[in-house]
């Protein structure tokens, strides 16, 4: 079949899904999806309204059907779904049922693979049993972890004879390689409902599909362990606390130097009150883009000033944070190195020695080992441990496209607490 871009609508409210169905149907989409999450919230009648707003596009049904097949596949059929979604995982039975009732209720099966084991023996089994199409699906939790449906799509293209859907992290850079390993429906998410403008991205999507040609976009790509520095400083310690499930935050401690950000891999100190021996020292065991976070037991002595702060510069560090005092903030200022501390004070005690340098530490009740992610900005300090990482900075990534999204939507007239029906979905 001619290639065709599908858009998920992954919403919790209809009136939000509507908008962007609007745009990415100007922007040329053909198959438009009601999503799994927007028909668990919502129910049919979201197939209902799409069906009659777009009685010319193919109309998807995410069901992820388990069980009851026939009985599922009915409802989504009448509510006007042109394709509905039965799981790969569910049983044989269920498979031939739903294959059954689409036969009688004139609609077609897709087989999402998202958790099979075998997809290559699974997404033959479901040809054999009638299938329309099967979908090859990385979750969005597996997304976060950096996995990519590709090389599963191929493997499943040599496979089989019916048409493949693909999703999982598609944007308008990728969407031709999904093309050439085989797919015939690219069904795109966040890449478009996040999208400021919806019916740009579905046009430069489409673009790529059909020329073949990477377009290039600022967003909607997963990062790796490659890039992560360039993501933890393009997020927000907002977006990176919303990531952990406001996890991660140093409490009471503040930017010294308003305007910059920081993003870099942990050297600890503990040290005791006042004593500036070891996180001086810290300097020389870190190397370019690190950042000294000191354990000095939150009081008012100071630990840190000019001196260390133009010795972490020379060295290239990424910052330094500081659970007690810091002192000659406006020359800290002036060079504009990012430092964050607890207390600002004049006042430098000893250098006695006392303390260790890369040892687990704890800051306010955060705990912070030696090599994790430490961000700063005008908010505060938020760490992020070295081994989900990746995956709190894509989760980081979503938040902010998710905010940019609402932000174009706020200026076109909603109010957030409209936008996201918030006294709907306040807990009972």
């Amino acid at each position: 079949m001619t290639p065709v871009l599908q858009v998920a609508l992954d919403f919790y409210n209809w009136s939000r899904a509507m908008v962007v169905a609007d745009e990415a149907a100007a922007g040329g989409a053909q198959w438009l999806e009601a999503g799994t999450p927007l028909i668990k919230s919502e129910g049919l009648e979201v197939v209902r309204q799409l069906r009659a707003r777009f009685p010319n596009h193919t109309i998807v049904a995410d069901m992820k059907t388990m069980d009851a097949g026939r009985a599922e596949v009915e409802l989504a059929a009448k509510a006007g779904a042109d394709v509905v979604g039965v799981l790969g995982a569910a049983s044989d039975s269920t498979i031939s049922e739903s294959v059954d009732g689409a036969t009688n209720y004139g609609c077609k099966i897709i087989v999402d693979l998202i958790g099979v084991a075998d997809p290559v023996t699974r997404a033959r089994e479901a040809e054999a049993l009638g299938a329309d199409y099967v979908g090859i699906h990385v979750a969005i939790d597996d997304q976060m972890r950096g996995m990519s449906p590709f090389a599963i799509l191929r493997d499943v293209a040599g496979a089989v004879g019916i048409p493949i859907a693909v999703a999982g992290g598609i944007h308008s850079e990728n969407a031709a390689e999904a093309i050439s390993a085989g797919a015939s429906v690219v069904i795109v998410g966040g890449s478009i409902t996040k999208a400021p403008d919806a019916k740009a991205a579905a046009e430069g999507i489409l673009t790529a599909m059909r020329t073949g040609a990477v377009v290039e976009t600022e967003h909607f790509k997963r990062t790796t362990e490659e890039d992560l520095r360039e993501t933890l400083l393009t997020v927000s310690t907002a977006n990176l606390a919303d990531a952990q499930h406001r996890a991660g935050e140093l409490p009471h401690i503040s930017a010294v130097v308003p305007g910059v950000k920081m993003a870099g891999r942990a050297v600890t100190v503990r040290t005791y009150h006042g004593d500036w021996a070891k996180p001086v020292q810290a300097i020389d065991v870190a190397e370019p883009g690190d950042v000294v976070v000191v354990e000095a037991g939150g009081l008012p002595h100071v630990v840190w000033g000019e001196l260390a702060t133009h010795s972490a510069a020379v060295r290239k560090l990424g910052g330094v944070v500081v659970d007690g005092g810091i002192r000659d903030v406006a020359e800290i200022r002036r060079i504009k190195f990012p430092a964050y501390a607890k207390h600002i004070a004049p006042t430098a005690w000893e250098p006695k020695g006392l303390g260790e340098i890369n040892v687990p530490i704890r800051i306010g009740g955060t705990h912070i080992s030696p090599g994790d992610w430490v961000v700063g900005d005008d908010d505060g300090v938020v760490v992020v441990p070295a081994k989900v990482a990746v995956e709190v900075a894509n989760r980081a990534m979503g938040v902010l496209e998710l905010e940019n999204r609402l932000r174009r939507e706020i200026d076109a007239g909603g109010t957030l607490s409209e936008l996201t029906e918030m006294v709907k979905w306040e807990k009972r």
